[in-house]
Parts: structure tokens; sequence; C-alpha cells
């Protein structure tokens, strides 16, 4: 992750940050994400059922879509110079909005929505990000990202 001064953080605000590169969200990663989850429901793992479904497909669970925001971001998130470490501080809001079916390719789009200290040395960033699919007009969800940086 890029490390800036907080000036430049502060003047990034309302501006996109990047584009991640596509990822295909292939099977294999849609049965791993259940293991991990539990979530075997038949819309994920089972091609044949999913098939008679209106989505055609097994779909990617909502929450490993989500899972994903993390490794997207490396590379295209501003942090503040002299980070020592940053967290997950939640979600300001999600919504799903279609489903991403499998061997789609997604890429996220972060853009930086707000910047302030919430305490002496920690500053809480606010980021919209938008999974794109791949010749979708719609996305799959917009979320709003909340990180908290300890300086």
């Amino acid at each position: 992750m890029p490390q800036v001064k907080i000036e430049e953080l502060k003047s990034s605000i309302g501006k996109e940050l990047g584009r991640s590169k596509w990822l295909t969200i292939d099977q294999q990663r849609i049965n791993q994400f259940a293991d991990c989850t539990g979530d075997h429901q038949f819309i994920h793992v089972d091609p044949e059922k999913a098939r008679q479904t209106p989505f055609g497909s097994t779909i990617a669970h909502g929450f490993l879509s989500l899972s994903l925001i993390p490794m997207l971001m490396d590379g295209i998130m501003l942090v503040p110079e002299g980070l020592k470490m940053a967290i997950n501080y939640g979600f300001d809001s999600v919504r799903f909005i279609q489903p991403v079916k499998v061997d789609s390719k997604v890429r996220l789009v972060a853009t930086l929505l707000d910047v302030h200290e919430k305490n002496p040395g920690q500053w809480l960033l606010k980021v919209r990000a938008v999974l794109e699919i791949e010749g979708s007009e719609k996305p799959a969800y917009i979320s709003e990202i909340l990180t908290l940086c300890f300086v």
C-alpha cells in the first residue's frame, strides 16, 4: 500500500484511487470458501442444481466477494505515512447488486470518501469499493468500507 503524507491523503478525498487487476472467480475458490465458512448452499457448490436456477450456474457467496477487498485493494489503497498497522473497522454500507457467476472476472474500483483523525495517531479512512463484473453494466456490490490506520 502506498504511504503518503496526511495532506496528500486528504487531498485525495473524492478521487478514484484506482482499479485492481481482473480476477477470475472459479469453482475451486467458491468451494474453498464454502468449506471455510460451512456455507454449502447448492447455489454455490452444486453446478448441476444451480443450472436449473434463474442464474444458470453456481454463484460466489456475497461474503466471498467482500472478503476479496484486502487482496484487490493491495497496491491501490493509500495509507498515511508512517503506518504501523491497519485494521478493518467495518462497513458503513454494503449493497449486493447482482451475483458473481462462476468463472466471471471481477475487479475492484476504490474511491476515497473521507479521512479523519479518530484519536491521536489513528486515522479513519472511508473508501467506496465497487466490485465490477467484466462485461456487465451493473456491479456485484457497492460498499463503503472503514479502515483504521495506526501511525
